[in-house]
C-alpha cells in the first residue's frame, strides 16, 4: 500500500488546521486541502464573501465563521470550546497561508497553550511564488508588510538595507508611490521585481534596477509583493551614487575633505570610493 493510500483510508486528526489556499487562480487549491475543508466541522475565514468564491467551487458545505484581526481575540473562547469538545475546525485566509501577515497567531498560541493540535495543510504561497520567478538568490528573508509609523519604516529600511540577502515584502498599490523613493534610498545597486496579481488573467511581474524604476506608466491595484535583490557581488562596486549620495555630497563639500565624504558616504554602503572622488572633483570644478 502506498503512503497516499494509507493517507487516505485514515480518520482525519481532531484539531485546529491551517490550510493555504489559493493567491488568484482557484485551480490552484491542493486536493487535501479540499478534503480538510470538507471534514471541517467550522471553517474560520477573513471574509466571508471571498471565501464563499472558493468554497462554492469546490461545493464544500462546512460552516463560516468571521475571523478576522478585529474580532479574533472576541472569538477566541468560543473556537477553543469547540476544538476541546474535538471538532474539527480549519482556518483560512482570503489568499495564501493563514497567520502569515494574516489572523492567526493569536489562536494557534491559544491552541498551543491548551495542548491542541494545530496542522498545516500547505499550498500556494505568494512569497515562494515570487521568489520562484526572481532570478535573484534563493536566500531571502521575508518581512511582510512594511510598519506604518515613518519612525519604525525608515529604521527598518535602513537596518534590512545591510543585509545581503534578498527580501520579501507585501504593499498596498496605494502606498507603492511613497516607499519606491525610501527603496531608492536604501537599496540602491539592487534590482527590484514587483508582482501583480499573481496566477490571474492580468498577472504582471515588473523588474528594473531599483535606481531606474518608474511607476507613472504602470497601472497597479491591490496588493503587491515585491522583491529587492541580494546585493551585488561587484569587486568594483556594489552600489553606485544615488541621488540622496549627490545631495550630501553637494552640501558638505565646502565643510569636509573628500577623504572625509567618501568615508561618510560609504558608512553603510559599497560603493566605489574613485566613483566618490570623482564626482567630488567634478563638482567642484563646475562651480
Amino acid at each position: 500500500m502506498t503512503r497516499n493510500s494509507q493517507t487516505n483510508n485514515k480518520e482525519i486528526k481532531k484539531g485546529l488546521y491551517l490550510i493555504s489556499t489559493p493567491i488568484g487562480n482557484l485551480s490552484d487549491i491542493t486536493l487535501r486541502a479540499i478534503e480538510i475543508l470538507k471534514k471541517s466541522e467550522y471553517i474560520l475565514c477573513e471574509d466571508t464573501r471571498v471565501s464563499k468564491n472558493l468554497l462554492n467551487k469546490y461545493e464544500i458545505k462546512s460552516k463560516l465563521i468571521s475571523n478576522h484581526k478585529f474580532n479574533e481575540i472576541k472569538n477566541l473562547n468560543k473556537i477553543i470550546y469547540f476544538l476541546k469538545e474535538g471538532l474539527v475546525v480549519s482556518l483560512i485566509s482570503d489568499a495564501g497561508t493563514p497567520a502569515i501577515s494574516d489572523p492567526g497567531s493569536i489562536l494557534v498560541n491559544e491552541c498551543i497553550r491548551n495542548g491542541i493540535n494545530v496542522l498545516p495543510v500547505p499550498g500556494p504561497s505568494s512569497v515562494i511564488a515570487a521568489i520562484s520567478v526572481s532570478g535573484f538568490s534563493e536566500k531571502f528573508l521575508f518581512y511582510g508588510f512594511l510598519p506604518e509609523k515613518k519612525k519604525t519604516l525608515y529604521e527598518d529600511l535602513k537596518n534590512l538595507s545591510n543585509l545581503d540577502t534578498c527580501l520579501v515584502f507585501f504593499i498596498s498599490s496605494k502606498k507603492i508611490n511613497k516607499i519606491i523613493p525610501l527603496l531608492k534610498k536604501n537599496f540602491s545597486g539592487r534590482k527590484i521585481l514587483i508582482c501583480k496579481e499573481m496566477t490571474k488573467y492580468y498577472e504582471e511581474y515588473i523588474r528594473s534596477e531599483i535606481d531606474k524604476i518608474d511607476l507613472s506608466k504602470l497601472n497597479l491595484r491591490g496588493e503587491l509583493t515585491l522583491i529587492i535583490s541580494e546585493i551585488k557581488k561587484d569587486k568594483k562596486a556594489s552600489q553606485t551614487l544615488s541621488e540622496s549620495d549627490k545631495k550630501i555630497i553637494n552640501k558638505m563639500i565646502n565643510k569636509l575633505t573628500i577623504k572625509e565624504i567618501v568615508k561618510l558616504i560609504n558608512k553603510d554602503k559599497k560603493i566605489s570610493n574613485k566613483d566618490i572622488y570623482n564626482y567630488c572633483l567634478k563638482f567642484k570644478n563646475e562651480k
